[in-house]
């Protein structure tokens, strides 16, 4: 009955000054295309200014986006890199108030992370300041329930956060789906249910199943991505695998809206994805995609 809780904001560093180089830019740009725009991007601005999550059940009620432009009242022109830090990493603000739905990087990289700092604060016209108050949020019970119970901040790393080598094929692989792109959030059984302390301990671990909504608001339920030969990509090769993954086309067709195409993933992202596949424990879990009912 109290409502989303609110937490002490989190330690942020005050020493954390990002230095924006050529290659942090593009990679930011890069992380923040793939992984943010699509919910931040307000269509009447065309910037960064926040909208109403499009593809969210709607269990968990009305759920807006913020604005992350440079605006210093509305947006986050006036935060400390430490503070953005921070926030990405437990999913805290310096209000300490708790972002509903946002992903929290807590196993991206710092390298990572440091990128998408120095884009954010760059002259992309996505990010210029716009003066567009944040919508207040409209969590359902359900949603109300579930962050004062299962859903909480994550902890801020003790240890300085690597990504490993794009030789260690698996490893890197692994780092892409639980610490860069998040992969498993979507594609375990439900955002309610998944662990984002230890992603592997979410119920249905990259089997699919979970609904969300198309731009029509119709439910789209989320691919198995094990190596079930029957409901999963057991019988794709990695050519199909990497022309859908990056252009939307499966060897069954288009895939739907929300699944996002990542069009500027690299050879070594893509082949590390599919190496890490071949290791996770196969789910049975048929989805429509697949021309078959949901189990």
């Amino acid at each position: 009955m109290r409502g989303v809780p609110s937490y002490a904001p989190p330690a942020a560093s005050a020493s954390l000054a990002v230095q924006a180089t050529p290659e942090r830019l593009a990679l930011g740009e890069k992380l923040v295309m793939s992984s943010c725009a699509d919910c931040h991007r307000n269509p009447q601005t065309n910037t960064l200014s926040g909208q109403l999550i499009p593809d969210l059940t709607p269990d968990f009620g009305r759920i807006y986006s913020a604005n992350i432009t440079q605006d210093k009242t509305h947006g986050i022109g006036g935060w400390t890199d430490g503070q953005l830090a921070a926030l990405l990493r437990t999913g805290l603000g310096p209000d300490g108030r708790y972002r509903l739905v946002m992903p929290s990087f807590v196993h991206m990289s710092d390298e990572d992370m440091e990128s998408i700092i120095a884009f954010l604060r760059s002259d992309n016209p996505l990010l210029r300041a716009t003066p567009v108050a944040s919508h207040a949020q409209e969590p359902s019970f359900l949603l109300k329930a579930l962050t004062n119970t299962v859903m909480k901040p994550t902890p801020m790393p003790t240890q300085p956060v690597l990504a490993p080598a794009p030789t260690d094929a698996v490893a890197y692989g692994r780092y892409l789906v639980v610490g860069r792109y998040k992969c498993y959030e979507c594609h375990s059984k439900d955002f309610a249910s998944n662990n984002a302390l230890e992603p592997e301990k979410s119920t249905g671990y990259l089997g699919g199943g979970n609904p969300m909504l198309n731009r029509e608001q119709k439910a789209v339920v989320t691919r198995n991505l094990t190596m079930d030969e029957n409901t999963g990509l057991g019988d794709w090769t990695p050519a199909q695998f990497a022309q859908a993954i990056r252009f939307g086309m499966s060897p069954h067709g288009p895939l739907a809206y929300p699944m996002p195409k990542y069009s500027t993933l690299t050879d070594e992202e893509v082949n590390g994805l599919w190496a890490y596949l071949q290791t996770v424990p196969k789910i049975k879990n048929a989805t429509p995609e697949d021309g078959a009912v949901t189990q």
